[in-house]
């Protein structure tokens, strides 16, 4: 089942042959409406490319989650610590592990996100909520 098939399963709606036509708010229109004046392009073309980066974007967000989901309790505890701005040493220290340790918890974690640095790990998790790690 496609993402857009799920998606219309969980609204209700059923596909059907033959042309679809679907609704959206006032808001969502209104915004539409003002990014096709700023682009200078009419509405029409520019709902492709909306649906497209806002499912590209769903799948990465569920992407993101299943490798969250691969990491051990302590590996999470490490990320947030990281992506709150905490440095090894103060990860360490509050976590009661040596510097060493967070250290090959940190090489784990990039490895299993597929990232090079704690920057773009910082990046690419930007807007998750880590405050309850404080």
């Amino acid at each position: 089942m496609s993402i857009l098939e799920f998606l219309l399963k969980w609204m209700g709606k059923r596909g059907k042959p033959g042309p679809r036509v679907y609704e959206i708010d006032e808001g969502l229109q209104m915004a539409l409406s003002t990014l096709a004046r700023q682009e200078g392009r009419p509405e029409r073309e520019l709902v492709p490319e909306l649906l497209s980066t806002g499912l590209s974007r769903y799948r990465s967000l569920e992407e993101l989650w299943v490798k969250w989901e691969s990491l051990t309790p302590r590996e999470r505890d490490i990320v947030a610590l990281t992506c709150l701005g905490l440095t090894n040493r103060q990860i360490a220290a509050k976590l009661s592990l040596s510097p060493d340790t967070v250290k090959t918890h940190i090489r784990n974690v990039l490895f299993k996100f597929g990232v090079n640095s704690k920057l773009e790990l910082r990046q690419i998790l930007d807007g998750w909520d880590f405050g309850g790690w404080i």
